[in-house]
């Protein structure tokens, strides 16, 4: 019953007690979700930027082969274009994304940008209207790691998130189950200064598409906080708080001269303060179970999922990655330095589930697709 009122938390945003959440949970016919008849599962497969550990990251083609290696919810990073369109893209620079480097047209548009205090040299999208981007397509970002996937460069255009939107609607009736969103605004505090703000155009999306209330199958996230907070008086869509390993600290605390980072935020008065805005929080997965000298993982996880649960949040870890290079040693296949060798995500994911974790974060959603359903009950 526990774990039920907490899922049940994980979709009702607002700070209330658990005896009210089966009331606030209710949908209103003022509150239309387009996938209301059939929710989410208790444990969430998020396929972080698609299926990524197969495919060019950020690309329909990779969403649409994450959804049918069993995702629940779909991760895009949202940007924005110089005439204010929400597209994917891992950044806002896409020089290790896509081809623009190829094209001479473009060429006089290489420049450096400051971005969340670091210099950054390339070409970035805010420089570029929506026609202008999709004449582009998109490559692997790490293909040191993943060369496969470079067969696939060159193939793909950046996708925007109406597309998306789209593709996530028409799997959801193709397949009968419901596939979630799970938008990242990234760099919040630049697009703003730069008069391209995020939030209000992501909120206006959502709700055009018929995601209202806080039964919605969507995830707004960010690792900022103030930008949430907004988000937060302009809908009661699910909002989650990602956090950066200590002593990483959010831009906008940086940017403002609040002297906090995320340690802060992860102790259970934060957690207390973090649950007046959002619904769940996502934190580096080394977060919630550490490593020893030998990259190994410890035999138990932080109190962060259990304080987090006591405070009525939710918890989505990232990110799962099939690789040695991102694996716990002991997950790792032999031999154990070569980067690009895939180990045993599934059991590395199960020991996150059996700490108790609502949904996990993987480049390889049939990976977590298969830890989740055959994982010992909880």
């Amino acid at each position: 019953m526990r774990r039920y009122l907490r899922l049940m938390r994980c979709l009702c945003p607002a700070p209330i007690a658990a005896v009210a959440v089966l009331s606030a949970c209710s949908i209103s016919p003022k509150e239309p979700t387009p996938m209301a008849a059939r929710p989410l599962p208790a444990t969430l497969v998020i396929a972080h930027r698609g299926a990524s550990a197969y495919r060019p990251e950020h690309t329909l083609a990779a969403y649409r082969l994450a959804i049918e290696l069993g995702a629940d919810v779909i991760e895009p990073d949202l940007v924005s274009t110089r005439d204010g369109v929400l597209v994917a893209r891992h950044e806002n620079e896409i020089s290790g994304t896509t081809d623009v480097a190829d094209h001479p047209e473009f060429a006089a548009r290489r420049t450096t940008r400051q971005i969340d205090g670091v210099t950054l040299s390339g070409w970035f999208t805010e420089d570029f209207t929506l026609a202008e981007l999709r004449t582009l397509r998109a490559r692997e970002r790490i293909p040191q790691i993943r060369p496969g996937n470079t067969s696939y460069n060159d193939q793909e255009p950046i996708p925007t998130l109406q597309e998306i939107i789209d593709l996530a609607q028409r799997a959801t009736r193709d397949t009968g189950r419901t596939i979630g969103l799970y938008p990242e605004t990234k760099h919040p505090s630049y697009f703003r200064s730069i008069g391209l703000p995020l939030e209000a155009r992501l909120v206006e999306q959502l709700h055009a598409n018929g995601y209202r209330g806080a039964a919605a199958p969507v995830f707004i996230q960010s690792f900022e906080v103030g930008n949430l907070k907004a988000i937060r008086a302009m809908t009661d869509l699910p909002i989650i708080q990602l956090l950066a390993a200590p002593p990483e600290r959010p831009w906008d605390f940086i940017a403002s001269g609040d002297a906090r980072g995320y340690a802060d935020l992860i102790t259970p008065q934060g957690l207390v303060e973090v649950a007046r805005y959002a619904t769940g929080i996502g934190p580096d997965k080394n977060m919630v179970i550490a490593r020893d000298a030998d990259g190994r993982l410890l035999p138990q996880p932080t109190p962060l999922v259990a304080d987090a649960h006591a405070a009525g949040l939710c918890v989505h870890p990232y990110t799962f990655r099939p690789e040695n290079r991102f694996l716990p040693a002991d997950f790792r296949s032999a031999p154990a330095d070569d980067a690009t060798a895939r180990g045993d995500a599934v059991a590395e994911i199960q020991r996150f589930l059996a700490a108790g974790v609502d949904g996990v974060f993987s480049d390889d959603a049939g990976a977590a697709r298969r830890a989740v359903d055959t994982a010992p009950p909880r």
